[in-house]
Order: C-alpha cells, then sequence, then structure tokens
C-alpha cells in the first residue's frame, strides 16, 4: 500500500501525520509526506514542521518519503497523485464555522473532488482505529469502498459495521419495518437490499474482518451520526462517484458533505464504482444467464 499524508505544517496537519502512521505502521505501507508552501517564505518552517512531524512517523515504524512543493495546494496535491499511484491520501479538515455548504476549508472538499484516489480526512485528535462504520446505501456501486474498507481494516485490526439507512415508512408498513430491523430475515432474503449487504459482509469476513449490519429508519445524517455515537466508531466510510462526460472530477453528495461538516471522527471518503447492470443483477439472483 502506498500512503499520501498531506501537510501545510500547521496544526491540523499533525492529526494527518497521526492517523497516517497509525495505517502506515501496522500494514508496513510505503509513505510520502508531502508538504505545500503556497508562498517563499512559508518554505523554511514548513521543512522544520515535515521533520518533526517526519519524526512522529518514525516513532511508529515508518520511514516517510519528504517532498516539498511550491504553489496552490489543491493543485499540488493533485499533481503528485498524478505522477505517483496512491492507494490512499491522508489530509487534515480544519473547521472554520457551522454555517453554510461548508463547515471546513473548502480546500478539503477541493482535493476530495479533485484527485483519483479515496481520500481519508483526519478529524479529531484518533488515537486508535478499531471500529469503522461504512454508509452503504445498500447498492452496488459502494463496493469498491467495502473492500478499500476490509484492506484498512484487516491492517489494523479493525471490525466494521455496515449501516443501511432507510427512509421512516408509514405506519400501515409496520410489518415492513420490522422485516428490514431484522437483519438476519434480511440478510436471508432475496431483495436486492438483502442480496448486496449479504455479499458486503461475506467479502469482508473473507478479508478476516468482524464485521455486522445495522439498519435504521428516519433521517439518514441523523442516524448515521446516532450510529457512530452507540458504537463509539473511529471512522465513517462513505463514497463519492465520477462525474459524467469527460470532466475529471468526483461529485461529493449532500450526503457525504452532511457527514464531513458534522462529524467528530476521520471519515475517508472511497470512489464508488459504475453501477452494475440489470442483467448481471438477476444473474446473481437466479443463477441464471439469461
Amino acid at each position: 500500500m502506498k500512503i499520501l499524508i498531506c501537510s501545510d505544517g500547521k496544526p491540523a496537519a499533525d492529526n494527518a501525520t497521526r492517523i497516517g502512521g497509525l495505517l502506515a505502521g501496522p500494514s508496513h505501507a510505503e509513505a510520502t509526506l508531502l508538504g505545500i508552501a503556497e508562498k517563499p517564505s512559508d518554505e523554511r518552517p514548513l521543512r522544520d514542521a515535515l521533520e518533526a512531524q517526519a519524526q512522529s512517523l518514525r516513532a511508529d515504524g515508518v520511514a516517510p518519503e519528504i517532498v516539498v512543493r511550491a504553489g496552490e495546494p489543491v493543485r499540488q496535491i493533485l499533481n503528485q497523485t498524478s505522477t505517483t499511484t496512491y492507494d490512499l491520501v491522508v489530509i487534515g479538515a480544519r473547521h472554520t464555522g457551522r454555517t453554510g455548504l461548508y463547515w471546513r476549508s473548502e480546500k478539503t472538499y477541493e482535493v476530495i473532488k479533485a484527485i483519483p484516489p479515496p481520500v481519508l480526512a483526519a478529524i479529531g485528535e484518533c488515537n486508535r482505529l478499531k471500529r469503522f462504520l461504512v454508509c452503504t446505501g445498500g447498492k452496488e456501486f459502494i463496493e469498491e469502498a467495502v473492500q478499500l474498507t476490509g484492506k484498512v481494516a484487516t491492517a489494523v485490526g479493525a471490525s466494521v459495521t455496515l449501516l443501511h439507512v432507510m427512509a421512516e415508512p408509514p405506519a400501515i408498513y409496520a410489518d415492513l419495518v420490522r422485516l428490514e430491523e431484522d437483519v438476519d430475515r434480511l440478510l436471508g432474503s432475496r431483495s436486492e437490499l438483502g442480496l448486496n449487504l449479504r455479499r458486503q459482509k461475506e467479502e469482508l469476513e473473507r478479508l478476516g474482518v468482524p464485521a455486522e449490519v445495522r439498519v435504521r429508519h428516519g433521517i439518514v445524517i441523523e442516524q448515521v451520526f446516532a450510529e457512530v455515537q452507540q458504537g463509539d466508531h473511529d471512522l465513517i466510510v462513505t463514497g463519492s462517484s465520477r462525474a459524467r462526460g469527460m470532466l475529471r472530477h468526483y461529485i461529493m453528495g449532500d450526503l457525504t458533505r452532511s457527514i464531513l461538516n458534522h462529524a467528530n471522527c476521520s471519515v475517508l471518503v472511497a470512489r464508488s464504482g459504475k453501477l452494475a447492470s440489470a442483467r448481471g443483477f438477476w444473474q446473481r439472483l437466479f443463477g441464471t444467464k439469461a
């Protein structure tokens, strides 16, 4: 695994370095510590900060390569990830307020939308990575995110909760709610949701990752953070998808943005795969070639 840890030498970047070490140490990953100086006068203090951050990584058994670039941060991170292939990019996510669309530095959201690799936004002073929450949506296109989560969880010895949130239906559908909240029955059913969640759970367990499925009803963002609090999770995994057409960027939906805004723990924004064809779904459902 190759991990890029981005730093501007400021305190928020220390969280990124800490989490980068928690990931890179157990997984024996190659780590690059990328520092970006926006002004020439920033370069000397930046190099000093990078050396201190590198020293903390070495204490975790990680020997990072230090790279210093000058210029606009998002463009420089994009340049770095375009010339070298990374499995994961770790960035700081400084809180800037609680109004408008973006509660953190806008560069956080711009990096997530601009670069090809998955992005882990380091939030809070995380000292462990043992419980992951994956917001699945119950669809196939999240499976690349599940696979990435499984690899990371395997490396650090974490468990994973697959969470699916459904809108609260009218009272006349109470039987349907009970069916969906009976996870064992749901996973044993031939519904699209049941099949997808069972496959995702089995994929994690195949990697040796303890996995459970949780189903909630209500407003998605509220239920996500209720689950985070109840389960004492260290990392939330959510998705983004590639824009259609010639545009080379990723779309960050309202849910992912809201999770980043509200989170008190780190958030991994994975890249979602393409929607499978209906033909492929029915083949898996019935074992046919029709």
